[in-house]
């Protein structure tokens, strides 16, 4: 096999590897919002449900936590595209969001659902049975999982 061909078979497999660990919640790789924000309004138009996204939007309310089940903290973020978001965030499997308030910025990685209001987000933290891509929020230089 000559250096060029090991060089593009090295390159194929580093990429593969990085969209692997990036999907299942090891690797985050540095992307734009306004892609992002493409995607989740795509998926708004389409009426598209049951979708793993990323995103970042800024908090413009923040709402009752839902006890009703598992509990869940909940919040508005909009996104730089206008869209809003609810994010459900299972406090059950996860860590409650600390300190949160309206203008913070929040990142997350979560299942997109749609409704008539913009979607919501959920899954933003991993699955104690393994079966489910690990989902993330990230506020104020921590990653809640």
């Amino acid at each position: 096999m000559s250096n060029t061909n090991r060089l593009r078979l090295i390159v194929v497999v580093a990429i593969a590897a990085c969209i692997g660990l990036q999907q299942y919640g090891f690797l985050r790789l540095g992307g734009k919002a306004a892609g992002n924000d493409k995607v989740l309004a795509n998926a708004f138009t389409n009426h598209e449900s049951s979708l793993q996204v990323e995103g970042e939007g800024t908090v413009i309310r923040i709402l009752a936590d839902d006890n009703e089940g598992s509990r869940h903290q909940r919040f508005i973020l909009q996104l730089e595209s206008g869209q809003t978001l609810l994010v459900a965030h299972n406090v059950d499997l996860a860590s409650r969001i600390a300190g949160l308030t309206v203008g913070d910025s929040v990142a997350f990685n979560g299942v997109y659902e749609w409704n008539a209001q913009g979607g919501v987000i959920h899954w933003t933290h991993r699955d104690p049975d393994g079966g489910h891509v690990a989902g993330w929020i990230d506020h104020g230089g921590r990653t809640y999982k």
